[in-house]
């Protein structure tokens, strides 16, 4: 079984030719044709994709596996270059934006109670098992072990996709697993920050609650009051001339903007945490300015989407395979615990005492994928050279790499099988409510209106209630 690891800087292999002699092209011009290409194609075989096992961003992690450091060495990246760095960091500045900005969407939804237990309860306890175990079968220390768990404890919504955009599953179940997704990369960054300046290997005596009060209690001020002037210098939607108004697509980025503005703004002396300010100050425009919010959303998907899966390719070329490399089958444990024990136990204890059935809190507790955010994270860490940091990206990439493929391949039967299960109870509660009730009782409610299940019910109780 292959492991995964990083090519580290400095160990790469000559920059002329390849192992098969030819000339290799320089990193950024192969990397703009590679990137290119693969968005054309990407596009084409989109709908493809949709109904196969595997995902688009699978098919690029696959592609800068193949054209990186895993095999041909056509793409020449290296983990701890300027390049990665940034690239990683204009990620996690779009995302965590768009992330903040989605979170006024969901808040105002009625059923809050199962993402919020989740977030709360779900993601310390999955932290806290990875670290313990990463602590007992491959002997990191218990801060390294920390680090690792909090770097694995975001899920990512687009493996999640054929889920959450899938109307036929329960409403509750898409919702949960959305707004949870949304979330977590904000709340799980303080804590990778944390660790890995307590692991810094410049950072000398780590002081907690200096960092609590200078890093993020800045970030939370900046993000407060950026976000707040931005919905101030935002005009207001006008009603006269068409020519008077101001474009959707110029408001979306002015959006894009403050997000790289608040960043910028929030790294200057006295500096707070610039990733954590932009995920505020997306909230705080969203609550204050819901149309930029949508404007926001309609009009930078594509954006969105370029940049997360520019960061699956990057992330696949820095993938090496080697058999039993460095922790061996120990590491492939790992995996299994983090997929089949870690989050599963952690949504489950989190989910108790809230009438939600056995098999709701296993779905959920599966399609915890690992992806975007735990990608970008462990790039971070890296380059920050911190104790342990290549054990800690080797088992990372590993987990994420291993996520990619086993949750876009399980999404769409997954979703099938939530679907085939809400359409069989939708159909016994309709046969046992009253005339009139059936509709109440699932997702055929009115739009906007919550069902009788209520924010904590599982879909599976929606026919007991009809029958009483």
């Amino acid at each position: 079984m292959p492991a995964v690891a990083v090519a580290r800087a400095g160990e790469g292999r000559p920059a002329a030719t390849d192992v098969r002699g030819l000339a290799r092209m320089p990193t950024f011009q192969a990397s703009v044709t590679v990137l290119g290409l693969l968005l054309m194609v990407g596009a084409l075989v989109s709908g493809l994709a949709r109904r196969s096992m595997l995902s688009l961003a699978a098919l690029f992690v696959l592609a800068g596996f193949v054209l990186g450091n895993g095999a041909l060495d056509w793409i020449d990246f290296r983990a701890r270059s300027g390049f990665v760095e940034d690239l990683a960091f204009a990620a996690l500045i779009v995302i965590l934006f768009r992330d903040g900005l989605e979170v006024e969407g969901e808040m105002l939804q009625r059923a809050w109670h199962l993402p919020l237990r989740k977030l709360v309860l779900a993601m310390p306890l999955t932290t806290i098992i990875a670290a313990a175990s990463a602590r007992l079968l491959i002997g990191l220390s218990w801060t390294e072990s920390f680090l690792l768990g909090a770097l694995l404890a975001p899920t990512d919504p687009v493996l999640t996709s054929s889920i959450v955009t899938n109307a036929r599953v329960p409403r509750l179940v898409r919702h949960s697993l959305n707004l949870e997704s949304g979330l977590n990369d904000g709340l799980a960054l303080p804590a990778v920050l944390a660790f890995a300046a307590a692991l810094s290997a410049d950072s000398g005596h780590f002081v907690w609650w200096r960092f609590v009060l200078q890093d993020v209690g800045l970030g939370l001020l900046y993000g407060l009051a950026c976000g707040w002037i931005a919905s101030l210098l935002m005009p207001r939607e006008s009603r006269g001339a068409p020519d008077e108004r101001m474009p959707t697509h110029q408001r979306s980025l002015f959006a894009l903007g403050a997000a790289f503005a608040t960043y910028g703004l929030t790294v200057i002396s006295p500096k707070g945490n610039g990733f954590i300010a932009v995920f505020v100050a997306a909230i705080v425009l969203s609550v204050r300015r819901p149309d930029v919010r949508e404007h926001f959303e309609s009009n930078s998907e594509e954006l969105v989407e370029i940049v997360k899966l520019g960061i699956f390719f990057v992330f696949g070329s820095l993938l090496t395979v080697h058999a039993f490399t460095r922790e061996g089958w120990v590491a492939l444990g790992f995996v299994a615990i983090m997929f089949l024990l870690a989050r599963p136990l952690a949504v489950w204890l989190a989910l108790i005492g809230t009438r939600t059935d056995a098999a709701t809190k296993l779905f959920m507790g599966w399609f915890g994928p690992k992806g975007v955010a735990s990608m970008t994270f462990a790039l971070i860490v890296l380059h920050r050279q911190v104790s342990g940091g290549v054990r800690i990206f080797d088992l990372t990439a590993l987990v994420v790499f291993c996520s990619i493929f086993a949750h876009g391949i399980s999404d769409t039967p997954g979703a099938n099988w939530m679907a085939r299960r809400a359409q069989r109870e939708a159909g016994a509660a309709s046969e046992g409510a009253a005339p009139g009730e059936g509709a109440r009782s699932g997702e055929d409610a009115a739009p906007g209106e919550d069902t009788a299940l209520g924010e904590d019910a599982a879909p599976g109780e929606g026919a007991a209630r009809a029958q009483a």
